[in-house]
């Protein structure tokens, strides 16, 4: 299993993206079946008919999923980390996988699907990879802010002592 080990690992893997979908919850195996099923059966305004079934390069790094189109490199879609909250590999279907990933201005979820012959599998494990270390080093600097307060407290007692102890001096060379 993967496991990024520096702050600016990033991987790159092309796939096919099949679609985005908007979704009623953040999770659930039910949630990519349903995704999928749209997509199979569009509806005729869906404005995401226009990037359906292109090769895209999906770009993980500890800031998010980056979604790019394959020749130009032009940004697709981009999910912050702190936003997905599921990813997996259809079981009925298992070269297709996808995540689910919440809008960051708004309460609107999105499923994103994507077909990989081979890679499938090892892109879920990746991005689980990659969400387990990013939340490994917010744990690490929130860590670091608790160890930083605790510092700061105390200073803070340190030096309310060092005053009392001042005016004590003070008084007694009076």
């Amino acid at each position: 299993m993967y496991e990024p080990l520096e702050d600016d690992v990033e991987i790159t893997f092309p796939v096919k993206f099949l679609g985005r979908v908007e979704v009623v919850r953040s999770d659930g195996l039910q949630i990519l079946e349903e995704a999928a099923y749209s997509l199979k059966t569009p509806d005729k305004y869906s404005s995401e008919k226009v990037t359906k079934n292109t090769k895209v390069l999906i770009f993980l790094s500890l800031n998010g999923i980056d979604i790019l189109e394959h020749k130009t490199r032009f940004l697709l879609y981009q999910c912050p980390l702190s936003t997905v909250s599921f990813c997996a590999v259809l079981p009925s279907s298992p070269k297709v996988f996808g995540f689910v990933a919440k809008h960051p201005a708004s309460d609107i979820y999105h499923c994103y699907l994507f077909q990989s012959k081979s890679f499938a599998h090892i892109l879920v494990s990746a991005i689980g990879d990659v969400f387990r270390a990013s939340k490994k080093e917010e744990n690490l600097r929130g860590g670091r802010d608790l160890i930083v307060e605790a510092l700061r407290h105390k200073n803070k007692i340190l030096q309310k002592e060092n005053d009392e102890l001042k005016r004590k001096l003070a008084a007694q060379q009076k």
